[in-house]
This record gives structure tokens, C-alpha cells and sequence, in this order.
């Protein structure tokens, strides 16, 4: 018999000796894989319901985000879960013993801590955002030096999308101040530079009926939460009087609601004969160099005067 006919053999036998054994691994196995993807489905179920059910029940538009923002979580972190315990199942199926391996968790998990603070920080810190509604989905906010909405928050990290469309991930860790602009109220700040020879009273009404007239807008007007505040004069620059208002409007409106004001409020400028200064410069000579420079003028501009018509 040549030696390729034995190894067959040889193979077969083993195969055969081994076949119950693989196929009962092969049925344990599927059905963990089995059962963790049920259960998956039916935490994703469960957390869907409970999803529809407080959304309903969301007295505001922020409570949605935080409510958005805790299943995303809960989803995530349901999903660690079973996987993690799917693991410790499978690898109980094939023999591997489970406790050690957590001991050797732990004594690696000291060995490696160090490497890892970054990441239990944030893991950390998440914890703490989430539980203190510090940052929701659909918020705009600036953190870690980066602006822009909200797409995604998680324990590891805050995903942020600015206005190029730009995005940020930025580690929880790394999240020392957060500066949101999309909570309860936002103001519209608004700076007009005036001519000085303007009567600062008028441009004053002016603003009021313009913004009035805003107010009135059937798109606009329900996002305006309070009438003009004019603050008063807010400084004397080099060519104009500039003058601050501000409205009170909804969270991410004041944007959109100070570019329509401001589009409007020069129309009503032009129409008014009011003057929007631009730069000027006014220059002071000694008596002696204003002589002279007159009579250069003056020379320059006399044969021109003096020819024939």
C-alpha cells in the first residue's frame, strides 16, 4: 500500500473518530450564534418600543434629542453585551476555561492600564456626559476647539459635522467645556454702523419697524420669542456709530433670523436716504505744507480753468 493511501486512511479513521465531537461543537456553536442574534434583535425590539413610547410622550424638542441620544447608546451598549457573554459561551464550548482567562485579564489589565487611561477616560467621561445631558444628538456645540452639530455621541467619542461638512470625532476625554448654542433660547446679535451725521433716534424706530415688519413674516415670525431689545450705542469706530439689538428667537434660528433683519434693514436704508458709512480719513497739514499744496493744486488746475470753452 503506498504512503498516500495510508495518509488517506489515516485521515478518514480520524475523521470519522472525530465527526460526533465536531458536529456536536458545530450545533452548540450555531445555536449561541443562534441565540445572540435573537437576543439582539429582541434588545433592539424592546429598546424601539420604549424608543416610540417616550418620543410620544416628549413634552419638547429637547427631550427628543436626549431621548435620540440615549437609544443610540442603549443600542450600542446592548450590543457589547452580547457579544461579550456570546464569547464567554462559545469559548466555554470549546474548553477554554473562562476564569482563567479573566485572571489573566487582570494581571494583563494592570500591565496595560497605563497604555489604556486615554481610553478609560473616555469611556469615563462619556458615562458622565450622557448622565448629565451635557451633549445631545442635533445640538450644536463647540468643543475641544471644533464646532458644528451633533451627529452621533457614544461613550468613546463625539462625532461632529461643521458648516463645510466637515467631520470631527472628538474623544470624551479630550471634552473639558462644552458651549452649546441650541439650548432653550439663542439671541441675534445685531451691530448697524450709522453716519455720525445720522439722528441716532431715527435709525432707532427704523430698526423697531423693520423688525416689526419681521415679526409679521408667516415663515420667520414663530421663531422671533420676544420684540427688538435695542441696547443702545455700543461704540464710536473710526467712520460710523455702531449701534446693538438683539431678539430673542429659537435655538439655531438666530442665523437665519439676523441675515433676513439685516437684508431688510438696508433695504429700508436705501429707501430712507439713510447713509451706511464707508471708511474715511481725515488729514491735518502744518499751515506751511497746506501753502504749498495749494499752490500746486492750484497750478495744476489752472490752465484747465482758463482755457476756452
Amino acid at each position: 500500500m503506498s504512503d498516500w493511501t495510508q495518509t488517506t486512511a489515516w485521515l478518514y479513521a480520524w475523521a470519522m473518530e472525530r465527526l460526533p465531537l465536531l458536529l456536536d461543537l458545530s450545533i452548540r456553536l450555531g445555536f449561541i450564534l443562534l441565540l445572540a442574534w435573537v437576543l439582539r434583535m429582541l434588545a433592539r425590539r424592546a429598546i424601539n418600543l420604549v424608543y416610540t413610547a417616550l418620543r410620544n410622550r416628549a413634552d419638547s424638542n429637547e427631550d427628543i434629542k436626549r431621548i435620540d441620544t440615549l437609544v443610540r447608546v442603549g443600542r450600542y451598549a446592548a450590543s457589547a453585551v452580547i457579544v461579550v457573554l456570546a464569547a464567554g459561551l462559545a469559548l466555554s464550548v470549546l474548553g477554554v476555561s473562562v476564569a482563567p482567562l479573566l485572571a489573566t485579564a487582570g494581571v494583563a489589565g494592570i500591565a496595560i492600564g497605563f497604555g489604556a487611561q486615554s481610553l478609560v477616560k473616555d469611556l469615563f467621561s462619556g458615562f458622565f456626559v450622557l448622565l448629565e445631558n451635557q451633549i445631545r444628538v442635533g445640538d450644536v456645540v463647540s468643543i475641544a476647539g471644533h464646532s458644528g452639530i451633533v451627529e452621533e455621541v457614544t461613550l468613546r467619542y463625539v462625532r461632529l459635522r461643521d458648516y463645510e461638512g466637515n467631520v470631527h470625532f472628538v474623544p470624551n476625554g479630550e471634552i473639558t467645556t462644552v458651549t452649546s448654542l441650541s439650548r432653550g433660547f439663542a439671541h441675534a446679535v445685531i451691530d448697524v454702523g450709522v453716519h455720525y451725521r445720522e439722528r441716532v433716534d431715527d435709525i432707532f424706530e427704523l430698526m423697531k419697524e423693520v423688525a416689526a415688519g419681521l415679526r409679521q413674516d408667516e415663515t420667520l415670525g414663530p421663531k422671533i420669542l420676544e420684540d427688538l431689545e435695542i441696547a443702545g450705542i455700543e461704540s464710536w469706530a473710526d467712520s460710523a456709530v455702531t449701534l446693538r439689538a438683539r431678539f430673542k428667537v429659537l435655538p439655531l434660528a438666530q442665523w437665519e433670523i439676523r441675515r433676513e433683519y439685516l437684508r431688510r434693514l438696508k433695504a429700508a436704508f436705501d429707501e430712507r436716504g439713510h447713509e451706511i458709512p464707508y471708511p474715511q480719513v481725515t488729514l491735518s497739514f502744518a499751515r506751511e505744507t497746506e501753502a504749498v499744496l495749494v499752490d500746486q493744486v492750484a497750478g495744476r488746475l489752472a490752465p484747465k480753468a482758463l482755457a476756452p470753452v
